[in-house]
């Protein structure tokens, strides 16, 4: 396998670490590896803690290389959280061809012109979205290369993060020993995976609801309009079967798993299991439907959550349907709970590759797909082509922060 076939995403959640490994095979995508580690050091998505996290990323890196035989030395790391802001901005430029054809440096320096704004100073810019670019007044183009034209405009969305969050974000990975091919918003990769070209046309709502926190991404008119980050999660349900069964949090996780039921009236009252209480020798017996009537109550209140706050971003009344994805609507029984207390038509998105058919990978695989799409169809074209992977175990001299930053939106235009 050549380098450039492997493309490497690195999902840092509040539960789990999730390395995914991407073969790229006649414009196809293979996942070929997958490696997953206990996220310590994180806190409802914010890293807390720098060495415990390295560590995390350190042990889901090994499990992926030992799991494909291939040396993994660079990675596309996701980001999210609630300091992630967006905003709308323009760029206009004159075509510089003598034969007025527009060509890739164009479409670079228009998106340069856009990413002039400004921002206050403990904020970056992360990304660049283009939603949409006019050629001398003509709007709706989606790729105008090889057009004719002397002027070059875009309407894009800036993505904006803290300084703080991003650069120890950055320090995790370099420091577990990796390179950083790029970073990607986790609704945008999400929305790569989970989404249709129509429902992003006509307002939908991508909930990643996670261990620690729940991502919205509000799509609309094609590309993404809002995103908001609400701290609760599946720890949340976990923590509330820990006092209810009166267990350590270890096993509570393990029988949410194991016995679960996000719904009382479809929970089982002949499905028993044990359980070892805390401050005591003794195991008590529980039953299916005693689980759901802890779970059902926390479920209800992050749906609730959910519909509260796209109602607070003024798209209630604009999206048609909801997207659920996310290791937390894993439960059985989600889904009709979901769509009850939503009032709206909702699904679950699931990852439709062997190995990672469940609903906690959608972003590492969206990340995957982002890349092949995105960065990678530029390098096609001429632009430089960011390494994936390396076949060897060998790291090379690691850039620092402040040169990928200067560096990243190369890889991303």
């Amino acid at each position: 396998m050549s380098n450039n076939d492997l493309i490497v995403s690195l999902d840092i959640g509040t539960s789990k670490i999730r390395v995914i490994i991407g073969e790229i095979s006649n414009g196809a995508i293979n996942i070929i590896g997958v490696g997953s580690a206990d996220s310590d050091g994180i806190r409802k998505g914010a890293i807390v803690d720098i060495d415990q996290t390295v560590q995390s990323i350190r042990n889901a890196v090994d499990h992926a290389e030992r799991m494909v035989g291939i040396g993994i030395s660079e990675v596309y790391v996701g980001i999210a959280g609630n300091h992630i802001a967006l905003q709308s901005n323009h760029g206009v430029v004159a075509v510089s061809n003598e034969d007025r054809e527009i060509g890739e440096e164009d479409i670079e320096r228009v998106l340069q012109a856009a990413k002039v704004v400004a921002l206050p100073p403990e904020r970056e810019i992360i990304g660049l979205v283009p939603k949409q670019y006019l050629v001398d007044g003509l709007s709706g183009i989606q790729d105008p290369r090889g057009m004719i034209g002397v002027r070059l405009e875009v309407e894009c969305t800036i993505i904006t993060g803290t300084k703080a969050a991003i650069h120890n974000l950055m320090r995790c990975v370099e420091k577990a020993g990796l390179r950083i091919s790029g970073v990607i918003l986790m609704s945008l990769a999400s929305g790569m995976m989970a989404l249709t070209k129509d429902e992003k046309m006509m307002g939908t709502v991508l909930a990643d609801v996670g261990a620690g926190a729940t991502t919205l991404a509000i799509f609309e008119g094609g590309s993404l309009a809002a995103v908001s980050t609400l701290p609760i999660g599946g720890d949340y349900v976990t923590s509330d079967i820990c006092y209810g069964l009166k267990t350590q949090t270890e096993h509570a996780e393990k029988i949410k798993l194991k016995y679960g039921c996000a719904r009382i009236e479809d929970a089982a009252d002949d499905q028993k299991f044990k359980v070892m209480r805390v401050g005591s020798n003794m195991e008590k017996e529980f039953s299916q439907l005693d689980l759901a009537n802890i779970i059902e109550p926390r479920m209800q209140e992050i749906f609730q959550m959910i519909r509260q706050e796209v109602k607070r971003l003024g798209y209630l009344d604009k999206i048609n349907g909801y997207v659920l994805t996310g290791g937390s609507v894993s439960l059985p029984s989600v889904l009709p709970l979901a769509q009850l207390e939503l009032e709206s038509n909702v699904r679950v998105a699931v990852p439709d590759y062997i190995g990672v058919r469940d609903p906690s990978f959608s972003s590492g695989v969206g990340m995957i797909q982002y890349v092949s799409k995105h960065v990678r169809a530029r390098g096609a074209t001429g632009a430089k082509r960011p390494s994936k992977a390396k076949t060897t175990g060998s790291t090379a001299s690691k850039p620092g922060i402040v040169e990928w930053f200067k560096n990243m939106f190369k890889e991303f235009i």
